[in-house]
């Protein structure tokens, strides 16, 4: 006997399903803040030498390795992939559902 399993599909943006206000921007802030955090663990930085870099005491570091991004905006967090030695790119181009996407380049 087999039971039926009841589920929704996603959208693809965690925020838009849970309820977010301004899902979009929570996505693209939730991609560029996962970004930063692994070049800081990459390069091995401790959290101290990390806010050294982007401008910013420890305490907020340790805030956005833990994703606690309600303190930074979506121009913050670019700023500290620039400071980080990334060049950041803002593109605008046609859409069929808009929204906001965020990608990283290998050089």
């Amino acid at each position: 006997m087999s039971r039926k399993i009841e589920f929704e599909r996603s959208t693809g943006n965690v925020f838009a399903d849970i309820g977010i206000a301004n899902p979009e921007q929570a996505l693209a802030n939730a991609e560029i803040a996962r970004q930063v955090n692994k070049i800081i663990e990459t390069r091995q930085l401790t959290q101290s030498d990390a806010a050294a870099i982007l401008g910013i005491d420890q305490p907020r570091v340790s805030a956005l390795s833990k994703g606690r991004l309600s303190v930074f905006s979506l121009e913050k967090l670019m700023e500290f992939a620039s400071r980080l030695g990334n060049q950041v790119e803002i593109s605008i181009k046609p859409s069929k559902r808009g929204g906001i996407t965020v990608r990283r380049r290998s050089a």
